[in-house]
């Protein structure tokens, strides 16, 4: 294409922008002028219905048509405004320039359909009563607070239009004069404009030819003189702008070192051409060293090498799922794209690494919680339905058998009932949004706990030993930690020798406070102790079954500390005891 001179190119363009911006102003003020008028004329109308509202309002009441008719051709002829009084069918009962009666239904008028539900309509539109365009404004006509229809004023609104025409007029003569006056200003000013720019343009030929020591000469414009000046300083910033763009690309590689998923590049050889840190420990390898060097040779993973090259070959977003074998099995969510560059080219493929190992262990976590559940619900209920099924087979005959069945099936509701109360009880502590802290002392909920299991640890001649300072108050929701504590100590008795000895301490510091449960039980092994406070998880399930519990004491118990903001531990030893321990911060 042939280049044209600046000055043809910004002559034109100032003198569109000016033209258009006078036309912009002339239609704003155009169409303002037309908005007041009609608001104007909105509020008259407005007005001059309320003049008749009152006693049209008695007459339609009293269903005096005539006279509402009469009214309406009598003040619409004296003020030049036609009144119209429609009831709620849509019936006309009154109008300033026609007969009633020869006038159709007017309910699907817009502004009567508006005024109809309870609030004042409004409408422009051509009158084919009249043969002229009206403004129409209707309001509820009201009677005790019992809509009776609707009052409708109406004028010619010819005279805004006639008036805006005069404007527009007015306009188009000034915006001419105004527009050849600016085509003389604007030439004016861009020659001004393009003079120094000639000689900015030889001096920029200089910089590109390498010439950077001999400066422009600046031009008493401010714009083109700081253009100058900026020209000047480019030769000495070029130097800083190469170590600003270096340091970029260094902060850009520390950012993806950093982050928490895995990241990788290949190019279209499967030529690893960039690795983070995170992709590189899942792997167990050394970015510099793959680097430039071939997928399949460095990292031997089918999953990951099987997505690259689905990537290339569908050509579009593809997930997959990788399984890492090590010390302890990881899962990656992976997902892979095209890598292009600037021109849209597709130059590789770049796949982004998530560890879900978590998310698969919760999952793994919620199935065994299902299958526990329905495990523990259907024992109980499968030896009712048994027994019960025992006893409608003639088992009622014999007495002492019956009764036996009896003491059995009620054992075995009562542990089903056990069950949901307890996950009851758990759900509830899961869910509620907040409990509610009162400060208190902490011997008070210790002493009613104990009292709770007293009975029980009196049967085996357990001794329960409370130890720690009586005066020790903080806040706390005294029901959940009262909960807590019986069900630590009722697993102290259940799994406590007869004639042992439970010792419940609490302690504080500046942090939390500590309240525990020791025992003297047979322990529990180290492999069962990250998962002991799991729902329904058992070291001995034979048991714990045989001493009646459900399964969700220590659930509970890590859910009321989690509740408390706090947290649980758990310290035994395989033959000496255990000690649970709830940590609760300060409120």
């Amino acid at each position: 294409m042939a280049r044209k001179k600046m000055l043809w190119q910004l002559y034109p363009s100032y003198l569109v922008i000016i033209i258009l911006a006078i036309i912009a102003l002339a239609w704003y003020a155009v169409w303002s002028q037309k908005k007041f008028y009609l608001e104007q004329t909105t509020r008259n109308l407005d007005v001059r219905a309320q003049i008749l509202e009152k006693q049209i309002a008695e007459l339609v009441r009293v269903e005096n048509y005539r006279a509402v008719d009469s009214l309406c051709k009598e003040v619409g002829s004296k003020i030049n405004t036609r009144f119209t009084v429609i009831l709620p069918d849509g019936t006309v009962v009154g109008d300033t320039e026609e007969d009633p009666a020869r006038m159709e239904n007017h309910r699907t008028r817009p502004e009567i359909s508006e005024a109809l539900k309870g609030t004042s309509g409004l409408s422009t539109r051509f009158s084919n009563t009249l043969q002229m365009k009206l403004m129409y404004r209707a309001i509820p006509l009201l009677w005790d607070g019992r809509q009776l229809g609707v009052i409708r004023t109406s004028i010619p609104i010819t005279f805004i239009d006639d008036a805006l025409s005069d404007v527009r007029t007015k306009m188009a003569l000034g915006g001419l004069v105004i527009a050849l006056i600016a085509s003389l200003t604007c030439l004016i000013i861009s020659r001004r404009i393009t003079r120094p720019l000639q000689h900015l343009k030889h001096g920029a030929e200089r910089f590109s030819k390498g010439y950077l020591n001999r400066k422009l000469l600046v031009p008493d414009t401010e714009e083109i003189g700081g253009l100058a000046e900026a020209m000047n300083e480019m030769a000495a910033q070029l130097n800083q702008r190469i170590n600003t763009i270096t340091r970029q690309r260094t902060e850009q590689e520390a950012i993806l070192l950093s982050m928490a998923e895995g990241v990788l590049a290949v190019d279209r050889d499967e030529r690893i051409i960039n690795i983070n840190k995170t992709a590189a420990e899942f792997f167990n390898v050394d970015p510099e060293e793959i680097t430039q060097r071939i997928l399949h040779e460095v990292i031997r993973n089918t999953a990951l090498q099987q997505l690259v090259a689905r990537i290339f070959e569908e050509k579009e977003m593809v997930e997959a799922t990788i399984i890492l074998v090590g010390e302890a099995q990881r899962f990656l969510q992976a997902t892979g794209s095209i890598l292009r560059d600037a021109a849209g080219e597709a130059i590789g493929a770049v796949v982004v690494l998530n560890d879900v190992t978590r998310i698969r262990e919760l999952e793994n976590l919620r199935r065994d919680f299902v299958a526990n559940v329905s495990h523990e619900l259907r024992t109980p209920i499968t030896s009712i339905q048994g027994f019960v099924e025992t006893l409608q087979d003639g088992a009622l005959e014999n007495p002492e058998d019956a009764e036996r069945f009896l003491k059995i099936i009620a054992k075995h509701a009562d542990r089903l009932n056990s069950i949901i109360e307890d996950l009851l009880s758990l759900s509830r502590i899961e869910q509620a949004p907040e409990i509610t802290f009162t400060s208190g002392r902490l011997i008070d909920i210790v002493n009613s706990a104990v009292e709770d299991c007293e009975t029980a640890a009196r049967t085996k001649n357990i001794t329960l030993k409370t130890v720690g300072d009586e005066l020790l108050k903080f806040k706390f929701n005294h029901t959940l930690i009262e909960q807590a504590l019986v069900n630590l100590l009722n697993n102290a008795i259940k799994f406590s020798k007869e004639k042992d000895t439970v010792i419940i301490s609490f302690e504080k510091d500046s942090r939390e406070v500590r309240l525990s449960v020791e025992d003297h039980g047979p322990g529990i092994p180290e492999k069962h102790q990250p998962r002991i406070f799991e729902r329904f998880y058992r070291v001995d399930k034979a048991r714990s079954r045989e001493l009646g519990g459900t399964g969700l004491g220590l659930a509970i118990v890590k859910h009321i500390a989690l509740a408390h903001g706090g947290r649980i531990s758990l310290k035994s030893t395989v033959g000496e005891g255990s000690t649970f321990t709830l940590h609760i911060p300060f409120k």
